[in-house]
């Protein structure tokens, strides 16, 4: 038997930001108790709206399953003596209901001896009954930070709880949830239709809700906002730009969305565009539209969660509201304009970048010494670099960016060109803090990605240099996201750039004593962490782990030389020369590593070299060599470990004819030669041997 189950939480206002993580959270909360207690069930549907979380599960079944109960006893040997149940025994069949003369034919053999075993059926548990606290529980694990009471009422939640609905098929489930009793009983929207409402079924939930103007599908509303909004957008000449956190926001804020178009007097536009739409989003929840040109538009589309009698006084409504908003925006523009970016850097010595490592200031003229070094190898200008590391904090002393931070860089650029700064420097400023999150763009000046580099190794070492690397759950200054940062701008630009050397140069820049005097240590740990945030990139690309470490085994410190060779060794393990190979070369690894002599830089004996195939080994090694060198030159691995694939059948034949560990030393260590040339072959690209799977 099975029926449509559907819970419902009614609450006061929901955290718009949080009411998509709650409610998936309820869900698999729910779905996860169910699944535990072996319960079957069909389609799954969540519901949240601002005043309520909601599930729908169909053709839940109506009792859990019948179970067969083992219990183990003592062993027969201590159960029985002389043929009599001892106290062991009799302490087991009264734990069972089990009648003492009954004992003898309870006997099973666990696998290792006979035992007491008792075997019975337990009936399974009505759902019904199941149901409060599987809801109660999965209310409890919601990832809620701070919980509220409300009244003289002992239960917490994110919000004041006013009701709980609870349906098995037609049926109320009897149950106490957050203190209240579960009903039939849910409310409409708060202004059209207040009255209670009784919900016929779980499968007229949705419907009877939307007659009420509340549509309880966050997707659906989803969906109609952003069609609503994109075709008012149209209606009014232009184009609607739909951020989707912002999308996500304004479903959480509506039951019944109705898109409105406003406007704002064109004058504002003087004003850079970021900052306005920073203001709609940020304080109106507000979409913004363009024209053909990506053009700012002197209008916006408000979502209402009402359906007036009169739009044309909720438009004005809000058009009076974001008035003072804009204004204010144009003021702080205005006003920052009358003071250059350099002027401003006075300002920033009084504001700390890190209690040890000093103010903002201290930080930029870091930077800059870092940025003018580094502008060699990142083929920017040295003089522009510095410039543009000398300024790159001051717009975070602005107006602007103190009421808008999300426009940091973005104001840096405008007061640039508006001071005559070089326009490279102006672009830097921007583009510093790119890339800001993955996937996103990376800097397009040469300036911009030497400034975007500087900053954040000067983090980093400065970090890591006062003892507080990030650990597994907590990453302050966002140094994970520093590093895949850094590392991308140099793969992706193709900056041949040796990290340890500018982490060296990053550390000298700091006049702290632990980061000075123990600049090897700490150029190491960072330098070891970065290098360890390519393992999560190439998870990410389906590129296997043992190909990464292969690399990492060389200890390479040039992310663009580190990425070529993971790549040619990623192409290399799909050849079908490669395990064999691999093979190979562990084995010669595992030969190589018991002699007590090195074989480094040793040339082979030819005279001493008997078996033809240590000769056509030998042979092929130095043909592959000759080949393959020039290719390194170019770092073009991929085409240097395709020719080295041609020696898997001279290796194969040579460890299947030739005994390497013969009596003769001589030969031997001339054959521990040759093996020795042909894994420096290989481990001038990578370990190769690291891509045999781990038994």
């Amino acid at each position: 038997m099975s029926a449509d189950f559907l819970v419902e939480i009614g609450t006061e206002e929901l955290p718009p930001k949080a009411l998509l993580s709650l409610s998936e959270a309820f869900r698999d909360e729910i779905l996860a108790q169910l699944s535990e207690r072996e319960l079957t069930f069909g389609e799954v549907t969540s519901y949240a709206a601002p005043r309520r979380l909601a599930l729908c599960i169909k053709a839940l079944d109506e009792q859990t399953p019948t179970q067969e109960i083992i219990a183990w006893g003592p062993p027969v040997n201590v159960a029985f003596k002389d043929g009599q149940p001892t106290r062991a025994a009799e302490a087991f069949a009264s734990k069972n209901g089990i009648a003492i003369d009954e004992l003898s034919s309870k006997v099973e053999n666990d696998g290792k001896q006979d035992k007491l075993c008792h075997r019975a059926t337990q009936a399974g548990e009505a759902t019904e009954s199941l149901l409060g606290t599987i809801v109660e529980k999965a209310l409890a694990a919601l990832p809620i930070p701070k919980r509220m009471r409300w009244g003289a009422r002992r239960e917490e939640f994110v919000r004041p709880v006013h009701w709980v609905l609870m349906l098995l098929g037609d049926r109320v489930v009897p149950a106490k949830v957050l203190g209240l009793d579960a009903g039939q009983q849910t409310r409409g929207h708060r202004f059209h239709a207040p009255a209670a409402i009784t919900i016929d079924s779980p499968s007229s939930y949705a419907e009877q809700l939307r007659s009420a103007y509340v549509i309880a599908d966050f997707s659906e509303r989803r969906e109609l906002i952003r069609k609503g909004v994109t075709i008012a957008a149209k209606e009014a000449g232009g184009n609607a730009v739909i951020d989707d956190s912002l999308l996500d926001e304004v479903t959480a804020l509506n039951e019944w969305p109705i898109p409105l178009v406003g406007r704002f007097e064109e004058r504002f536009l003087q004003v850079p565009p970021e900052a306005l739409i920073s203001s709609m989003k940020e304080h109106q929840k507000y979409f913004h539209a363009v024209d053909a040109e990506d053009n700012l538009l002197p209008l916006f589309i408000t979502v209402a969660n009402i359906e007036s009698r009169d739009p044309a006084q909720v438009v004005d409504g809000n058009e009076r509201v974001i008035r003072p908003r804009l204004s204010d925006a144009a003021f702080f523009y205005d006003t920052d304009r009358k003071t250059s970016l350099e002027s401003r850097r006075d300002a920033l010595k009084s504001i700390v970048f890190q209690a040890q490592l000093g103010t903002l200031y201290d930080k930029t003229e870091r930077v800059a010494r870092l940025a003018e070094s580094l502008a060699g190898s990142t083929g920017a200008d040295p003089k522009l670099a510095a410039r543009a590391a000398q300024l790159c904090k001051s717009d975070l002393v602005s107006e602007m960016v103190g009421e808008f931070d999300d426009l940091q860089g973005i104001m840096g650029r405008y007061y640039a060109v508006n001071d005559g700064e070089h326009a490279e420097v102006a672009e830097a400023l921007l583009e510093q803090y790119l890339p800001r999150f993955a996937g996103d763009q990376l800097p397009q000046t040469a300036t911009g990605a030497t400034l975007a580099i500087a900053d954040r190794l000067d983090t980093l070492v400065g970090i890591f240099g006062i003892g507080q690397p990030p650990t597994g759950s907590r990453d302050p200054f966002a140094l994970r996201r520093a590093s895949l940062g850094v590392l991308r701008i140099l793969v992706e630009k193709k900056l041949d750039l040796d990290l340890r050397t500018a982490l060296t140069l990053a550390a000298s820049a700091h006049d702290l004593p632990s980061i000075k005097t123990g600049s090897d240590k700490v150029v190491e740990q960072v330098l070891t962490y970065m290098v360890d945030r390519f393992r999560a990139w190439y998870e990410d690309e389906s590129i296997p782990v043992e190909v990464f470490l292969s690399v990492a085994a060389r200890q390479l410190s040039n992310p663009l030389d580190i990425h070529l060779r993971v790549q040619a060794v990623n192409a290399f393990n799909q050849l079908p020369e490669a395990q064999a190979l691999a093979a190979a070369n562990k084995r010669v690894s595992n030969i190589l590593t018991k002699q007590d002599t090195a074989f480094n830089n040793t040339a082979i004996d030819n005279t001493l070299l008997n078996d033809p195939a240590e000769q056509v080994l030998a042979k092929t090694l130095v043909e592959l060599s000759n080949q393959v060198k020039p290719l390194l030159k170019t770092r073009d691995y991929t085409d240097a470990l395709k020719k080295l694939a041609s020696l898997r059948e001279p290796v194969d034949r040579f460890f299947d004819d030739v005994m390497v560990m013969v009596d003769d030393v001589a030969v031997r260590n001339n054959r521990l030669v040759l093996l020795q040339q042909l894994r420096e072959l290989f481990l001038e690209v990578a370990d190769i041997s690291l891509l045999v799977p781990a038994k």
